[in-house]
């Protein structure tokens, strides 16, 4: 018996949800579909890398082919570094973000949870006073960073299933922002004070926003 053809849902689950788009789509759900529907190559996704192209092979019954050049290079794992000097608190980067791995506050230093960053590079050109840089995350180590440390030797793959949840939050959290937008102030409001646990997210981003600043008092 014929196995059935793969689904959008089995190509996802082999994608490395960085939703970079340098696969030419939208996120990595999207290139799925498209694969899915035999609209698109195997070989689009750099944070994949070869590896993954053998195993999208595999799943769709095609040869592999060599990561298209045209989408980008294989290379080490990156994460984003801010500098907090120049950073001018402009919040644009917060929203590029697909896994909401930016912290801050409007006219406030940002700083990056780099266990959270995917190394998609969003956050890089709607930063007006380039401020942000992607480092491999073996160089952030040597600079003293113990979570880029830590996270250095995991391949992006074991991060997948992680990050395409924080990706779906961050959309559901652009969804309720652009309802409140245009339900007015006082809905959102009220929108904010009804989710979950809202004390324990501003606890963490104020800890983050405190250890940003004592490594730079520590640099000073």
């Amino acid at each position: 018996m014929r196995a059935s053809p793969a689904t959008a849902d089995d190509i996802d689950a082999i994608l490395p949800q960085t939703q970079c788009t340098q696969c030419g789509f939208a996120g990595c759900r999207p290139y799925a579909e498209a694969l899915a529907a035999g609209r698109a190559q195997i070989n689009r996704c750099p944070p994949g890398g070869a590896a993954g192209v053998v195993k999208l092979a595999a799943l769709l019954g095609r040869p592999p082919l060599p990561l298209d050049p045209d989408c980008g290079r294989e290379g080490p794992r990156m994460a984003a570094l801010i500098d907090e000097a120049r950073c001018i608190g402009c919040t644009l980067c917060l929203a590029a973000c697909p896994t909401d791995a930016i912290v801050g506050a409007r006219k406030q230093m940002h700083t990056v949870l780099l266990a959270q960053c995917t190394g998609c590079e969003l956050c890089l050109p709607p930063c007006p006073v380039d401020c942000i840089d992607m480092l491999p995350l073996a160089q952030l180590a040597q600079r003293g960073s113990a979570v880029a440390e830590g996270e250095a030797g995991t391949p992006v793959a074991a991060h997948a299933a992680r990050w395409r949840e924080r990706y779906r939050r961050h959309l559901a959290r652009l969804a309720r922002e652009r309802r409140g937008r245009e339900r007015g102030p006082a809905a959102a409001a009220q929108d904010l004070q009804a989710r979950p646990d809202p004390e324990g997210k501003r606890a963490a981003v104020r800890a983050a926003l405190q250890r940003a600043r004592a490594r730079a008092a520590g640099n000073s």
